[in-house]
């Protein structure tokens, strides 16, 4: 056909209704699968694409999701964003990515850009949000939720794994395998995340009678967590155990000690990472680690944003989700 296929065009050739092509075309529309199957043949034969934009213009909804993520070096992230992503899609919903930092003015440039695009709602990825943004996007009536992070604004709805409880396993796990020197590697200390499981960490320790040995700080870099190895581990009397806030930096780590300073891993020194990425189990590093438990805190995230969509009076939530301790080869395994 010449010129530009109309929604009229696939009801005349499928013999239903231009409503019924609208509804076979809208996620969540109820329509037969007899007609859904006649309207889709008939669109394939003439090319038919639906005018997403045209439509959100007419509902008022775009079905497109914001997400903004602070950086993708970390490999829970990329594994986290397509989980997302598929389970939006699953819901009829498409997911825009936007990189943000830390910084709250290059959050709120970024935002801007999200609010051109008309999207539905926010998903913001260990990002933290200034009370004027959050304020902004309540009253545009655009739900925000918060992934892997967390605020102590009671506008937000947020969902993280229990980062307190899975700092203090390990403590108790360090503690148990007779370690005595034991130190610990910190993320960005802006971060809930950071401040939570070191929180969960030293309450560990000082419950058995610990102190932490040593402290330094990797935020969530690659490169910096080696430089934080580097410093403390040359000093004459080094740790016997490190507490690295998240497995890439525990990688970084483990790559310092074992071949920049000869160390070897668990034998000289136990380490121990955060959130289980694919990386943590393959051979060459083993990781002993809290796992994140992604699938469950995607499927909370999804849900908690479906429920703010369908009902803007719904309660923001504070979710936390349990996340178990992974035993492998980097770290002495206590007697029993």
């Amino acid at each position: 056909m010449m010129g530009k296929v109309t929604s009229l065009d696939v009801a005349e050739k499928a013999g239903v209704s231009r409503s019924a092509v609208s509804r076979v075309f809208t996620p969540g529309a109820s329509v037969s699968k007899t007609t859904a199957a006649k309207v889709r043949k008939a669109a394939a034969a003439l090319g038919y694409r639906p005018n997403v934009l045209a439509r959100s213009l007419i509902t008022g909804r775009s079905r497109i999701i914001g997400l903004v993520v602070a950086y993708l070096e970390n490999q829970f992230y990329p594994e986290a964003i397509e989980r997302l992503s598929k389970a939006l899609q699953a819901e009829g919903y498409h997911v825009l990515v936007f990189m943000a930092s830390n910084d709250h003015a290059a959050t709120q440039t970024v935002i801007d850009e999200l609010l051109d695009y008309q999207v539905d709602a926010i998903i913001a990825a260990s990002v933290g949000l200034s009370n004027d943004l959050t304020k902004r996007c309540e009253g545009l009536g655009i739900p925000i939720v918060l992934f892997n992070r967390h605020q102590y604004d009671e506008r937000l709805t947020s969902v993280t794994s229990d980062n307190v409880a899975g700092g203090r396993k390990l403590a108790d796990f360090l503690i148990a395998g007779g370690h005595e020197r034991i130190a610990h590697i910190a993320g960005w200390e802006g971060a809930s995340t950071q401040i939570d499981r070191e929180a969960g960490f030293m309450a560990g320790l000082k419950a058995a009678g610990h102190r932490l040995f040593a402290r330094g700080v990797g935020n969530f870099n690659f490169e910096t967590a080696k430089n934080a190895a580097r410093e403390m581990f040359v000093a004459p009397e080094r740790p016997d155990a490190v507490f690295v806030a998240n497995d890439h930096m525990a990688f970084a780590v483990m790559d310092v000690l074992r071949y920049e300073l000869g160390l070897r891993v668990p034998q000289d020194v136990s380490v121990v990472g955060y959130d289980d990425v694919t990386l943590s189990h393959w051979p060459s590093y083993d990781l002993t680690t809290v796992r994140q438990p992604a699938n469950q805190m995607v499927a909370a995230t999804v849900a908690a944003l479906l429920a703010r969509l369908s009902d803007e009076d719904a309660a923001p939530r504070r979710i936390t989700l349990d996340g178990p301790l992974i035993i492998r080869s980097s770290a002495r395994k206590p007697k029993r």
